[in-house]
C-alpha cells in the first residue's frame, strides 16, 4: 500500500500598488456620494385653460411649466386667467416637507366676482351731471335714487351739495367687492354735481369693508350697480 503526503500550499494575497489603491478609493467615495446626494426634484405643470399663465417664482412661464426644484429650497407658483380665480401653489425639497409629484393639471375655477360684474368706463371716474332743475328738486331726486340702490347714507350735506353712502359689500368665492357712491357739488351756475361710483377688490374672500389697506380700485361693478349713473344723468336733464 502507497503512501500519499498533502501538501498545503498558502494563498498570498497579491499586493496592490499605490495606484490601484487610490482608483479603489476614488471609485467607493464616488458612490459613496452619488448614494448621498438626491437628484433635484422636477415638476411639470399644465393647466385646464390653454391661455392662463404660471408664474414661477414671479416670472411668468406661459401656459404649461416644467420646474425644477433644488434640494432644501421651495418654489411658489401661481396660476392667472382673468375671469378665473388665481391658484397659489408651493413646492418644497425639504425635510418633512409633502413629497413633490412628477406631474400637476391645475383645473382654474371661474371667478363668480367676475361673472356677477361687468368692465364700465365710469368707474372710480368722476362724472359731471348737469341739470336743468332747481337745486332742491335735483338734490331730491338724486338722493331718492340713490338710496334706492344703497342700504346706508354715511354723509349727506344739502348746504355743500356732498353725499357719500357706506361701503356695500359683497362676499364671493375667492374675492370681496365694496361699492359706494359719491356726490360733490360742482357749481351753483350752472347747477351740476360730480358723482362717483367707486368700485374696489380685496383679492380674497371674507375682507371687512374696514380694512382699507387690502383693497384696490376695480376697474369692473356689480351688474346691481350698473345703471346708477345712468338713472341719475337722464332724470336730472
Amino acid at each position: 500500500m502507497g503512501i500519499y503526503y498533502v501538501v498545503y500550499i498558502p494563498y498570498v494575497r497579491p499586493k496592490k500598488n499605490k495606484m490601484e489603491k487610490k482608483l479603489l478609493l476614488t471609485l467607493v467615495l464616488f458612490l459613496g456620494i452619488a448614494v448621498a446626494i438626491k437628484a433635484d426634484e422636477k415638476l411639470k405643470i399644465n393647466v385646464s385653460e390653454q391661455d392662463a399663465v404660471i408664474y414661477v417664482d414671479g416670472k411668468p412661464s406661459g401656459s404649461s411649466a416644467e420646474i425644477k426644484i433644488d434640494k432644501g429650497s421651495c418654489v411658489t407658483v401661481k396660476v392667472v386667467k382673468t375671469g378665473f380665480l388665481t391658484e397659489n401653489l408651493s413646492f418644497c425639497d425639504k425635510k418633512n416637507a409633502a413629497s413633490i409629484p412628477k406631474s400637476l393639471f391645475v383645473e382654474l375655477k371661474r371667478d363668480d366676482s367676475y361673472d356677477a360684474s361687468l368692465k364700465i368706463d365710469f368707474a372710480n371716474n368722476d362724472i359731471d351731471v348737469r341739470t336743468s332743475k332747481p337745486e332742491n328738486d335735483a338734490w331730491r331726486l338724486m338722493n331718492q335714487i340713490i338710496t334706492s340702490q344703497f342700504d346706508i347714507i354715511e354723509i349727506t350735506d344739502k348746504e355743500t351739495g356732498y353725499l357719500r353712502t357706506a361701503w356695500a359689500v359683497q362676499t364671493f368665492k375667492g374675492n370681496t367687492i365694496r361699492t359706494r357712491m359719491v356726490v360733490k357739488l360742482g357749481s351753483n351756475d350752472p347747477l351740476y354735481y360730480k358723482i362717483k361710483l367707486m368700485s374696489e377688490q380685496s383679492g380674497e374672500p371674507g375682507t371687512s369693508p374696514k380694512s382699507d389697506e387690502k383693497f384696490q380700485e376695480w376697474d369692473r361693478v356689480l351688474r346691481k350697480y350698473e345703471s346708477v349713473v345712468t338713472e341719475i344723468q337722464n332724470r336730472l336733464k
